[in-house]
């Protein structure tokens, strides 16, 4: 899998499916996830629509750059937030949601590629507003999937999703792998599907286990702040994709993305939860390849 710079210190793992000459598409993955969570079959598929799909592992995931240097401790980080000593926090997180926008950026950058297709998941949809806000210029169209606006009114976690989101998970791979079951929380009800994510968390164990780097990432994403302002001016044509069973970012923060940029289109998805369950690809490929077809 190639690995390629994209700034002074950091670089990214990388890889890419159909024609480099066709309209490229950089899928930005969320928090703690590497880039096998965009399923090689989805990318295919979107690929066999006539476009150049690149998905990558953020900075401290996967293969990519560890921040090692920079050891954030969770309880600590959300103890100083929820006490609004945000200096403190400030002070424990290494890098901004900016900086992770600035990697996507790079690695366009670095594939010589001037303008792409923007699709951004969770966080990645966090990241990939931030990308379009701050160079719109870059950003041939945004996607926000299953994401929020900083706003703290909008997109609030359930209380279980929470639990399990901040819940340590066992680091022998066995126990790692059961500790899958939990995601069943925020997953589709009607097509979560335990074997998936167990299957999944085998991959990702034995491809990149790397626990550390989730604090940093937890921390550029909470102290991001709110977009709205930014938002609203936003002039990058934009889609919102949330599922209507999604209890980790509530539904009302795609609503609210789509109600912030103008022009928006707002797909609210039923049967879809913080995932993207197979049973719902062709309608998530349809409306990708729809909208990037600009």
């Amino acid at each position: 899998m190639p690995i390629t710079d994209v700034s002074p210190g950091v670089s990214l793992a990388y890889d890419a499916f159909g024609a480099p000459s066709d309209p490229p598409v950089l899928l930005v993955m969320g928090f703690g996830a590497q880039l096998i969570a965009w399923d090689e079959d989805f990318c295919r598929a979107l690929a066999e629509r006539g476009r150049y799909v690149i998905r990558y592992d953020n900075r401290d995931c996967g293969l990519s750059t560890k921040f090692d240097d920079h050891p954030v401790d969770v309880a600590r980080f959300i103890e100083a937030v929820s006490s609004g000593d945000l200096a403190s926090a400030l002070a424990m997180v290494p890098y901004t949601l900016q900086d992770m926008a600035d990697d996507g950026l790079g690695l366009l950058t670095a594939l010589g590629i001037e303008r792409a297709h923007v699709v951004g998941s969770s966080m990645g949809g966090m990241i990939a507003q931030t990308m379009a806000v701050s160079s719109p210029a870059r950003v041939r169209t945004l996607t926000s999937m299953m994401s929020s606006t900083g706003e703290p009114d909008y997109g609030r976690s359930g209380a279980e999703a929470r639990s399990v989101l901040f819940a340590p998970k066992p680091s022998d791979r066995e126990g790692y792998i059961a500790a899958a079951d939990r995601e069943l929380v925020w997953a589709s009800k009607r097509y979560g599907d335990p074997a998936a994510l167990r299957e999944l968390a085998a991959r990702s164990y034995d491809r990149a286990y790397y626990p550390a780097g989730v604090g940093r990432q937890l921390g550029a994403m909470i102290l991001g702040g709110s977009r709205a302002g930014a938002l609203r001016g936003l002039q990058v044509p934009t889609l919102v994709i949330h599922g209507l069973d999604d209890t980790l970012i509530d539904p009302s923060g795609g609503k609210r993305t789509a109600e912030l940029v103008p022009g928006a289109k707002l797909r609210l998805i039923p049967d879809m939860g913080h995932d993207r369950p197979r049973e719902l690809w062709n309608e998530i490929i349809d409306a990708l390849a729809e909208h990037t077809g600009r």
